[in-house]
């Protein structure tokens, strides 16, 4: 993997040297990486994940009749997480969670709930940083971040709660000394659409208070 890397450095790097490119370079450039990406995937994830299932498997983590090995759960995950957009930001984020309970659907509902609060809080990082750089670059006030921050901190729950069409990447459990449940889960979910979650939720809180922000989330969103 540490190939796949240098070679994408490389790759980035060179582009801030070389003269404006046409839009026909940079989609071939850009599908290029991707190649790379996948190319790098098809060779290695399959060994690291199973390595990682063996871990798991030691461990006593088991997956339930029907579902697929732990193996190609995790073989998934890792594509998953090297999908690219056209921007070359990454497609899904990844959110996971555990929960124990004295049955497997109590336990595991109670993980995917969590697991959408662990999406919610990477949603808000994400944004938080992005209004941070729009203040380093002067092209958003301090005092207006600092409304937006608070805004995006007080709607986690409402993030949390519309965070919808999640793709189930990973599911496992193992039963405790006890006897209980404990359930692992790994979502996965659309990057743009989690960056749309947050929009509408920091739209609603700032218009609620009429804060004249409101107007401006689209543009304060933009990357």
């Amino acid at each position: 993997m540490k190939r796949l890397f240098s070679t994408l450095l490389l790759i980035i790097t060179a582009t801030l040297f070389l003269p404006a490119q046409t839009a026909k370079e940079i989609a071939l450039e850009r599908e290029a990486i991707r190649k790379l990406s996948q190319s790098e995937l098809n060779k290695k994830a399959s060994k690291a994940a199973r390595k990682e299932a063996k871990k798991y498997a030691k461990e006593g983590w088991l997956v339930s009749p029907g579902a697929l090995p732990i193996e190609k759960q995790l073989d998934n995950a890792y594509r998953m997480q090297y999908v690219y957009d056209d921007a070359l930001f990454p497609k899904y984020l990844m959110g996971e969670a555990m929960s124990v309970g004295e049955n497997y659907d109590a336990a595991k509902m109670q993980a995917l709930e969590l697991a959408k609060q662990n999406l919610a809080g990477q949603i808000q990082t994400e944004v938080t940083e992005l209004i941070d750089n729009k203040v380093a670059n002067q092209q958003l006030a301090a005092e207006q971040a600092a409304s937006v921050t608070q805004s995006l901190a007080e709607s986690k729950n409402l993030i949390s709660q519309s965070i919808g069409r999640v793709i189930p990447v990973t599911e496992m459990y193992r039963i405790k000394n006890d006897k209980n449940k404990e359930v692992l889960v790994r979502l996965a979910y659309n990057a743009e659409m989690a960056r749309d979650a947050a929009k509408k939720a920091v739209r609603h809180d700032l218009e609620r208070k009429g804060d004249e922000l409101s107007k401006q989330v689209d543009k304060l969103f933009e990357r």
